[in-house]
């Protein structure tokens, strides 16, 4: 599929979220934790015409990252409760990210020694 196609659909609902989070926080912060750019990634994988394995492997991707995201938003949220401005709380949720990702890598390296 044509990318200027993609990213027009892709930006329009990105677009939609942020409208929505500014009048309703809550409702766009529940929006946006849809796996939105997950789905349209593999939408438009599939449309390119991958494989269902290349699909699946992709998936899994997302997996494995999940929980090094849930660290960034955590420390990002808990960091502008606190009142830290917004570009060190991004940095210090970046960072966390970082070194969450760096541990996992570590810590499935060692568990597949074992398999």
């Amino acid at each position: 599929m044509n990318f200027l196609v993609k990213t027009i659909i892709s930006s329009i609902i990105i677009a939609a979220v942020t409208l929505i989070a500014k009048q309703y926080p809550k409702y766009g912060g529940i929006i946006a934790a849809l796996p939105l750019v997950s789905l349209l990634s593999l939408f438009w994988l599939y449309l390119q015409g991958e494989p269902t394995k290349h699909l699946g492997n992709f998936l899994f991707g997302v997996l494995y990252g999940l929980p090094g995201t849930i660290i960034l938003i955590l420390i990002v949220a808990l960091s502008l409760k606190y009142s830290l401005p917004f570009l060190m709380s991004l940095l210090l949720g970046i960072s966390g990210w970082l070194v969450f990702l760096k541990l996992q890598g570590m810590i499935v390296e060692k568990i597949y020694k074992y398999f």
